[in-house]
C-alpha cells in the first residue's frame, strides 16, 4: 500500500519553477467553487484586470490558459499561423527552436533568424529577414531566453514588425515580473508566459495576451483554428469578461487562486520595486560568484537578472555539483541545455526565490562543495563580495 507523498523541502534557484510563497501555497489550500459561481467569476475578473497591469495592456483578451507556458506558447501560434504562413522565427537559444515547431506543425513557413547562444536577436538580421521576404504574417522571438539567460531588445523587434507590417509574437515566460514588460507601449501582438518563473505560483497556469490586430487576425482567418481547447474565439465567451460567461471548460479553480494570490503579492510590492529587487539581488551574486572565480555567459548589458548563466569551472563535473547541492544543501540550481550542456550552470533569482537569504545561501553552498572538490576558485570572498553590495 502506498503512503500520502511528502516531498522534500527544497530551495528553487534553477530556471524554474521558483519558490513559491506561503501565501500561495495556502490560496490553494481554499475551498474548491465551482468554476461558474458568481464569486469565482467575479475573481476571474480581478486576475484579468492584474494580469492587463502586468503585462501593461488594455487587450480585451487577456487570460490565463489553464495549462503551462508552453501552452501559451502553442495557443499563440495556433491561433493566428495559417497554413502557408511565412513567420520569421528568432532563435538563439532553446525556446526559439520551438517556436519553430509550433510554426511548422501549423502548416506555416518559418524563416528562420539564428543567432549565438548567450547573445541577443541580432536586430540587423531580423530586417534583413523582413526585407527579403513578402508577405510575413508574424516575427516571432523570445524576450528573455530561459536557456542561456539573455535579454533581447523586444521594443525595437517590435518596431521592426510594425515597421514591415507584420505580426509580433513574444515569449514572455521568464521575463514577466522580472523584469519591464510593455504590451501596449512596445506594440506586442500576441504575447505569453509561465506562473512559475518570476510570479512564484505553481507550474500549470499560462497567462497570455492579444492585441487588436491579432484579434483581428484571429477573427478573419481563412481555416478553422485546429486546436479546440485552445481557440481564441471560443475561450473568449468564457473570460471574456461582461455579461453571461459562455461554459467552454473547467478551469483549474485552485491553481487560479494560486495566480491570484501572487499578483495580489506582486501588485502590493509594486511592480518597479520587483524589478528592482531582481536587479539589486542580481548584482551581489553576479559579485559573489565573480570574486569566486565563477564566469558568466551573457554580457552585462543584455544579461538577465533572474536567470544566471555561469561557465563551470575548468575540471568540475557539473553534474555532481547539482546532485551534491541537491543532497547535501537541499538546493537546486540547473543545468545547461543543448550545445551548453555540461559547460554551464543556470542560477535562478525569480519571483520569491530572489531574496538575500538565498544569494548567500547559494554562494556559501557553491563555494563549500567546489572546495571540496578541489576546484580552481578563491576562497572566502564570495560572501565579502555579496555584502559588500548589499551594503553600498
Amino acid at each position: 500500500m502506498k503512503a500520502t507523498f511528502n516531498p522534500p523541502v527544497r530551495t528553487l534557484m534553477g530556471p524554474g519553477p521558483s519558490d513559491v510563497s506561503p501565501r500561495v501555497l495556502s490560496a490553494m489550500a481554499r475551498p474548491t467553487i465551482g468554476h461558474l459561481d458568481p464569486e469565482f467569476i467575479r475573481m476571474m475578473d480581478e486576475i484579468k484586470e492584474m494580469l492587463q497591469l502586468l503585462f501593461k495592456t488594455k487587450s480585451p483578451l487577456t487570460m490565463p490558459v489553464s495549462a503551462p507556458g508552453s501552452a501559451g506558447m502553442e495557443a499563440c501560434f495556433v491561433n493566428l499561423v495559417e497554413p502557408g504562413d511565412k513567420v520569421v522565427v528568432c532563435q538563439n537559444g532553446v525556446f526559439g527552436g520551438r517556436m519553430k515547431e509550433n510554426v511548422e506543425r501549423f502548416g506555416g513557413e518559418a524563416i528562420m533568424v539564428q543567432d549565438d547562444w548567450g547573445k541577443p536577436v541580432d536586430l540587423d538580421k531580423v530586417e534583413k529577414a523582413l526585407a527579403d521576404n513578402d508577405n510575413v504574417k508574424a516575427l516571432a522571438f523570445v524576450h528573455a531566453e530561459t536557456s542561456t539567460g539573455v535579454r533581447s531588445d523586444a521594443e525595437s523587434l517590435c518596431a521592426l514588425a510594425q515597421k514591415y507590417g507584420c505580426l509580433s509574437i513574444v515569449d514572455a515566460v521568464t521575463s514577466l515580473g522580472g523584469i519591464d514588460v510593455d504590451m501596449d507601449g512596445w506594440g506586442i501582438d500576441a504575447i505569453y508566459s509561465g506562473t512559475q518563473k518570476c510570479l512564484s505560483c505553481p507550474p500549470g497556469i499560462s497567462p497570455v495576451a492579444f492585441g487588436e490586430k491579432a484579434i483581428d487576425a484571429v477573427k478573419n482567418r481563412k481555416t478553422p483554428v485546429p486546436s479546440w481547447f485552445l481557440d481564441k474565439n471560443l475561450v473568449m465567451g468564457y473570460w471574456g469578461g461582461g455579461g453571461k460567461r459562455a461554459y467552454h471548460h473547467t478551469a483549474p479553480v485552485n491553481s487560479l487562486y494560486a495566480l491570484h494570490e501572487s499578483l495580489v503579492m506582486l501588485h502590493e510590492e509594486g511592480m518597479e520595486n520587483a524589478w528592482q529587487r531582481h536587479q539589486l539581488h542580481h548584482e551581489a551574486l553576479r559579485a559573489g560568484l565573480e570574486a569566486m572565480g565563477v564566469n558568466f555567459l551573457v554580457d552585462e548589458e543584455c544579461r538577465l537578472p533572474q536567470l544566471n548563466t555561469v561557465f563551470v569551472p575548468e575540471g568540475v563535473d557539473e553534474a555532481e555539483v547539482r546532485t551534491r547541492l541537491l543532497n547535501e544543501y537541499s538546493l537546486e540550481i540547473g543545468a545547461g541545455l543543448g550545445a551548453l550542456a555540461g559547460k554551464v550552470w543556470r542560477i535562478g533569482l525569480m519571483g520569491s526565490a530572489c531574496n538575500r537569504r538565498n544569494v548567500m545561501f547559494c554562494l556559501s553552498a557553491l563555494e563549500n562543495t567546489l572546495s571540496s572538490m578541489k576546484a580552481p576558485i578563491t576562497r572566502g570572498v564570495a560572501a565579502l563580495a555579496a555584502e559588500a553590495v548589499y551594503n553600498a
